[in-house]
């Protein structure tokens, strides 16, 4: 009977299952623009429905815009002009980095440090890796380029907030709509923006 309560126990703890686009809703960034400088307002709702610091959203967001900018109380300020689709790529990115499982794509996962390296580990399935810096890409990864137009196989390695799968080549994060975590496709390339790129499957 105590074996039986403990297992009882146990699966009330688990995560339920079920796809990450049911169970990940995230607000829209909502965004003021303020002379040179644009604000975040409800950056700590975001942060919540990822269950991540605020702080390290912004910082990720910081660098990912290449500007300046200031955390204080609950809203971010960023240096510069930037458009709602650039906040929204960014995002796009911090799930696919270090919210989303790699194995079972599930958003129940924690950031931890182990031995000085950051790791996201899974609650749901288990699974851990550590958070890959783009920067650290080899040379010659950083020699591929992706062209508006131009079509390239790719490898799915994750998930956008949107549902859409995340695949790299050189320094672009690539968000091909319809494909899914796992598979590899030929994705043909409809936009860029800096170093993102939108794609469909070819």
């Amino acid at each position: 009977m105590e074996y039986e309560a403990s297992l009882d126990r146990a699966y009330d703890d688990l995560p339920e299952l079920g796809t990450e686009e049911a169970r990940l809703d995230v607000p829209d960034p909502a965004l003021e623009t303020d002379g040179a400088f644009v604000r975040f307002t409800n950056i700590e709702q975001v942060a919540d429905a990822l269950d991540r610091d605020p702080d390290h959203l912004h910082r990720h967001i910081q660098g990912d815009l290449g500007t300046s900018g200031t955390f204080e109380g609950g809203q971010a300020r960023y240096s510069g002009s930037f458009t709602r689709a650039d906040f929204e790529n960014s995002l796009d990115e911090y799930v696919a980095e270090f919210v989303t499982c790699s194995e079972c794509g599930l958003p129940d996962t924690r950031l931890v440090k182990e031995n000085r390296t950051q790791m996201l580990r899974c609650t749901a399935c288990g699974a851990f890796r550590p958070i890959s810096k783009r920067s650290t890409a080899s040379s010659g990864q950083q020699q591929e380029t992706v062209e508006e137009g131009g079509t390239y196989e790719v490898e799915i390695t994750g998930t956008g907030r949107k549902g859409d799968g995340v695949a790299n080549r050189g320094k672009y994060t690539i968000f091909v709509a319809g494909a899914r975590e796992g598979e590899t496709v030929q994705a043909y390339i409809k936009s860029t923006s800096g170093d993102l790129a939108f794609a469909r499957k070819a």
